[in-house]
Formats: structure tokens, C-alpha cells, sequence
């Protein structure tokens, strides 16, 4: 049970035993419906404990006990009522309360005159207008409050859609300075790459593996570059790439020589857009890691799905060894970061028969 519900019920209780000793206290000629009066005062205060989720049906609890209690002989103010009222508006239900207010204002005298109450004319009539002055007060203490609630509640919205628009602003100019000072340099290298290539073959030249590589990274770097803009320039864009196009990664590699292999354990299951972002950047980080530094002539992507984690392990036979770890670079880093970030931890160290291996494992919230 939560704290509000706590309070809620310690009120309840303890107007219900103030309504009680109330009763108990007041004078009256004991008849058999005594017991019946008893339990209106009761459920008169501890309907109030509800009051948060159903504010109109204790409204109307409330009215029918102090009609049921006064109909018995019991002359106690309608204070659960009070409470009721303010509740009501609080909530935003002031015609309905405005409504059962004037209906028990103009059923009390009735039910005090069935239980043939000896008060004077002037004591009922100063009670009655003590009653109505309550519950204006209660009405007008709800409302103030509900109109509080509301300002602070646009309030916050206003925050939020600022700093939203701040957000935005931001992206939009992180966007515009990546297209300013990448894009066109990108494209040279594309292009140029790809028309040296398209000169070599034409003049029947074989085409240098490094050159190849090259023509491919200028298109894989547009690419990822058209792809961080678009995502820039709309935040309700998904990333484009994920575990699905890691196969496409690992066929590039095999274009580029790496003999390299994709293996796939576990039940697939969907996965959050955040690890499925990152099973991708790790893969595309690894291999190109491994074409550009490792040397070497075997690369082996293994994805194995387990019931909360999944791991990412990318292992090549190059030339690192266990005595010569080589440091982490900016790769290796911003790797580390996502995988971190996310939860979960990576392994990256040579191997003890030689290569490389990089290991992920990322936490995945079924939930």
C-alpha cells in the first residue's frame, strides 16, 4: 500500500471514530434502529478512504449515511460529507456535487423531522445556514485546489515542451553542421574512389584491393551519414540499421577478402531499438577493425539470443597476441559506451591462440 492510500485510510478511520463518539455522545431517546444509526456513522467516515478513486460514488455514500443517521435520531453534522464535497470538486465533478449538495440540504430537515428531533425553530434554522456555509467553503477549497493542480500541471507542460524545443533546435544544428562539414568531403571520396576504380577497369588494370576498400568505405560512410542526418532532422525516425542488416555487414567483409561467417544461436526474439542499434554498430566496428588493423584472413560473427541477455561475439585469426593488447581507440571506446550505457559489458583482448576478440552482452528487458 502505497503512502497516499495510507493517509487516505488514517483520515477515514479517524473521522469515523470522531462521527462515532459523536453519536455516542449525543442524547437521544434509544430505540432499535440505534444500531442502524451506528453503522451510518461508520460507513459515513470510512467511505472517505475511496474518496481519490471514486469521488462521486462517496459523494453519495456519504449523503445517504448522514440522511440515514439523522433519519434514526442521531443529530450529527454531515462532516464525511464535508469531506466528499471537496474531494468532488477537487476532482472536477462540481455540477454533480452542486447537485447532491442542494438534494441533502433539502432532505436533512425531512429526515430530522422522522426522528422528531426537539430543536427549535431558530437552532434548525441557524444549523442550516452553519451547514451551507460549510459546504460552500469545502466547494471553494476543492476548487482552489483542483485550479492549482491544473497551473502546475501547465506549468510543467510548458517546461517540457521548451526544453523539448531546445532539444530540437539543438539536433537540428548538430545536423546542419555534419551536412556543412562532412558531406561534401565524403562525396569526393566517393567519387573519387569510385571512378579510379571505373578507370582501371576500363583500361583492363586489376583494381588494388585497398582501393576497393576504399570505394566501399565512402559508400558505407554516406550512407551512415545519410542515415545519423535523417534521424537528426526527426526524432521519430527509427535508426535505419540494426541486427537485421548485420548479414549485409558481413557480406561487405567478404567482398573485401575477410573470409568471414555469421552464426546465429538462440530463439530470436524482438529486441529494444537501443540494443538492436548497438548489436549492429559493434559488428560494423569489429570488422572494420579487422580489415583495417588485424591482418587477418578469418572473421566469425557469432549473435546468440539467451533468455535475458543477448551476446554479440566477433573473434579473427590476425596478428594480436596476448603480450601485445593493442590500446583502445576511439572504436573500441565508443563501443564501450553504448554497451555500458545499455547495462550491459564488453570484453575486446586478444586471444590465447592468437586474433581478436570482442564480446557484448547486453541485458534485454522482456518488459
Amino acid at each position: 500500500m502505497n503512502r497516499g492510500r495510507i493517509v487516505d485510510w488514517a483520515i477515514a478511520v479517524g473521522l469515523a471514530a470522531i462521527l462515532l463518539v459523536t453519536g455516542l455522545s449525543k442524547q437521544h431517546a434509544p430505540t432499535n434502529l440505534d444500531p442502524l444509526g451506528y453503522a451510518s456513522l461508520i460507513a459515513g467516515g470510512l467511505a472517505l478512504a475511496a474518496r481519490r478513486r471514486a469521488p462521486v460514488a462517496v459523494l453519495i455514500l456519504t449523503g445517504l449515511s448522514a440522511l440515514a443517521y439523522q433519519a434514526v435520531g442521531f443529530d450529527v453534522p454531515a462532516v464525511a460529507f464535508l469531506f466528499a464535497v471537496y474531494a468532488a470538486v477537487r476532482a472536477g465533478h462540481r455540477m454533480v456535487t452542486v447537485a447532491a449538495s442542494v438534494a441533502l440540504l433539502a432532505a436533512l430537515p425531512l429526515a430530522a423531522l422522522a426522528s422528531l428531533h426537539e430543536t427549535s425553530a431558530a437552532f434548525a434554522q441557524a444549523r442550516d445556514a452553519l451547514e451551507i456555509a460549510w459546504l460552500i467553503a469545502a466547494g471553494a477549497a476543492g476548487e482552489a485546489l483542483r485550479q492549482a493542480e491544473r497551473r502546475a500541471d501547465e506549468a510543467e507542460r510548458t517546461r517540457e515542451e521548451t526544453a523539448r524545443r531546445r532539444a530540437d533546435e539543438e539536433r537540428l544544428h548538430i545536423a546542419r553542421e555534419l551536412h556543412d562539414s562532412l558531406t561534401h568531403q565524403i562525396s569526393v571520396i566517393k567519387v573519387q574512389s569510385e571512378a579510379a576504380v571505373h578507370v582501371a577497369r576500363k583500361r583492363g588494370e586489376e583494381v588494388p584491393e585497398a582501393l576497393l576498400a576504399i570505394r566501399d568505405a565512402g559508400r558505407e560512410a554516406a550512407r551512415e551519414l545519410r542515415a545519423t542526418l535523417e534521424a537528426l532532422r526527426d526524432d521519430g525516425v527509427t535508426p535505419p540499421h540494426g541486427l537485421d542488416h548485420v548479414p549485409d555487414l558481413v557480406e561487405r567483409a567478404r567482398t573485401a577478402g575477410l573470409d568471414a561467417t555469421l552464426t546465429i544461436e538462440g530463439q530470436r526474439q524482438e529486441l529494444p531499438v537501443a540494443v538492436d542499434r548497438t548489436v549492429y554498430r559493434i559488428v560494423q566496428e569489429s570488422l572494420t577493425n579487422i580489415t583495417r588493423h588485424a591482418a587477418a584472413a578469418t572473421a566469425s560473427v557469432r549473435i546468440d539470443y539467451r533468455p535475458d541477455t543477448l551476446v554479440v561475439r566477433v573473434d579473427d585469426d590476425g596478428k594480436a597476441t596476448p603480450g601485445r593488447a593493442p590500446a583502445d581507440g576511439v572504436g573500441l571506446l565508443g563501443m564501450r559506451e553504448r554497451v555500458t550505457a545499455l547495462g550491459g559489458h564488453l570484453r575486446a583482448a586478444p586471444r590465447s591462440r592468437g586474433g581478436f576478440s570482442v564480446q557484448a552482452e547486453l541485458p534485454v528487458d522482456r518488459t
